[in-house]
This record gives structure tokens, C-alpha cells and sequence, in this order.
């Protein structure tokens, strides 16, 4: 997905059973930060809750396009009205990097459930190499690779717990 939309970041999240976002895999390229995934390096952040004090966590954008189902294209981070992006600024400015443009779509499995969200994060020019926003092409790439790899992961969930019924109905 980084590489069909250009994009230097990505994350991958995915939905718990306790109603949050866990971080699974989170690669930037230009940071050279490759965390979670097959890295065997784990993902540091804490989950994002779909619910504070019981009311839908909107402020959050992953949060936000898990609960309502709907890609969210977001320009420029530091511009946009409607989301908390505290912690994407503690990042940049731990890290000196300059979040800008985002994409964030919700992954559905085969019966249309969100089990988890991509965030794609800056994507380039390929001409100049300037960040630039997400093209409307952009983001039904994202769309589509997002619905291939919520069934991938599925399948990968029912084959596991598949093997889990056959090895509990061995040592019974």
C-alpha cells in the first residue's frame, strides 16, 4: 500500500476484542523505523480506545474511521479541524519529522465488520518529491488493498483457530 500510493508511512491496526485500536505494524521509510510485523521489534504505543467514558471516540482519526466505516483523507495534519493530533506533533517533534498528509481506511472482513484500520501517512510527488495530498485514486487503492488484506486476515484467523479446535479435539 505505501509503495502503489507513494506514501513514506504506514500503519496497521487492528481491532480487539476490548474495543481498541492495537498497533501491529508501523513502518516510515525516510526514519528508517520499521516496529511490529515480522521486525520482532514491538510497537511501543498504547492502543487507541474506540470509547472514552463510554461515548464513541471521534478525535481520534483511526478511531474515528473504525466507528464510522468511512475512509478519512486528511491534506495537511497540522491544518485540519476535527481531530486531536497531539500525539502525531510529540512524534514529529521527537523525531523531527513533519507529518502532513493522511489517509486512513477501515478494513472490513467478509461480512462487512471493521476488524481493523491502514493509515497511510505523506504521500510524494514522484516528479518532485514533495509531500503532497492523497489523489481521490489514491485512496480507492487504499480502499482496495485494505479490503484484500482485512479477508487475508481473516482467513489467517480462521485457519488458526481451525487448528486450535483440531489440537483441542486431539488432546481430548
Amino acid at each position: 500500500a505505501k509503495s502503489i500510493t507513494r506514501a513514506d508511512g504506514g500503519t496497521l491496526y487492528r481491532l480487539t476484542e476490548d474495543g481498541t485500536l492495537r498497533f501491529e505494524i508501523l513502518r516510515t521509510s525516510s526514519l528508517k523505523y520499521y516496529l511490529g510485523g515480522t521486525t520482532g521489534n514491538p510497537v511501543p504505543f498504547y492502543p487507541i480506545q474506540l470509547y472514552k467514558d463510554g461515548k464513541p471516540n471521534h478525535s481520534m482519526v483511526a478511531a474515528h474511521a473504525a466507528l464510522t466505516g468511512k475512509t478519512v483523507n486528511i491534506p495537511d495534519a497540522y491544518a485540519a479541524d476535527g481531530f486531536d493530533f497531539s500525539g502525531t506533533r510529540a512524534f514529529d517533534a521527537k523525531t523531527g519529522y513533519r507529518s502532513q498528509s493522511f489517509i486512513t481506511v477501515p478494513m472490513r472482513n467478509h461480512d462487512h465488520e471493521i476488524i481493523g484500520v491502514l493509515q497511510l501517512i505523506n504521500a510524494h510527488d514522484p516528479s518532485s518529491g514533495e509531500v503532497v495530498a492523497f489523489s481521490p485514486s489514491d485512496q480507492r487503492l487504499a480502499e482496495s488493498l485494505a479490503s484484500q488484506a482485512a479477508v487475508a486476515l481473516t482467513n489467517r484467523m480462521l485457519i488458526m483457530q481451525l487448528e486450535q479446535l483440531f489440537e483441542s479435539f486431539i488432546n481430548l
